[in-house]
């Protein structure tokens, strides 16, 4: 069972979606992605897509951000999300979205964000279609860190070199099967 790692919801058991679609993030990666924007996150904007059980966003909820917005397009995992932002206290300063993360990025999205986890099932290669929605509907604030996951040491740009200008890549790190990146956002516009 997954456990928050620090902050004001330390220690607490997260609940994760029964069946086998969804893939939680491993402890050890979630370590690895906080350790790389641990003093990043407070007052942060959180988009959790591809939530799964939540834990990833809960966890920044817990070392200080000030939002999350949660998207998954199973029942269960969002069951989970909502069982465990209950758990965790964090569910006056959150939204779940019950969906596609795809359909939410062209038109649904709330706010603009400026932490955002990518964590989607790894065979689909969603991070490059994701991270071209997230410039064309303007929903990055300037200097956004998106943390994906992928299960290859793949281009996560897709081999777009529009969209790669638009990031700039701070870290790599591999985590048994998972390929970690952390990108930042860059408000520079590119032409079309």
């Amino acid at each position: 069972m997954m456990r928050v790692i620090t902050g004001s919801a330390k220690g607490i058991r997260l609940q994760t979606p029964e069946g086998e679609t969804t893939r939680p993030t491993s402890e050890r990666a979630k370590e690895a992605f906080f350790s790389m924007i641990q003093f990043e996150i407070v007052g942060r904007r959180v988009l959790d897509l591809f939530a799964g059980s939540g834990q990833l966003g809960i966890e920044a909820l817990s070392r200080g951000a000030k939002t999350a917005t949660f998207t998954d397009s199973s029942k269960a995992a969002i069951q989970a999300v909502r069982a465990n932002l209950k758990k965790t206290g964090f569910e006056g300063n959150t939204v779940v979205y019950a969906g596609d993360a795809l359909t939410f990025l062209r038109g649904r999205a709330p706010e603009k964000y400026d932490l955002v986890f990518l964590d989607p099932p790894y065979a689909l290669g969603l991070v490059p279609q994701a991270l071209e929605l997230l410039c064309k509907g303007n929903l990055l604030l300037p200097g956004a860190l998106l943390l994906c996951e992928t299960g290859e040491s793949k281009d996560v740009f897709g081999g777009n070199g529009e969209l790669e200008k638009r990031f700039t890549v701070r870290s790599l790190k591999k985590h048994g099967v998972a390929h970690l990146t952390l990108l930042v956002y860059s408000e520079t516009e590119v032409s079309p």
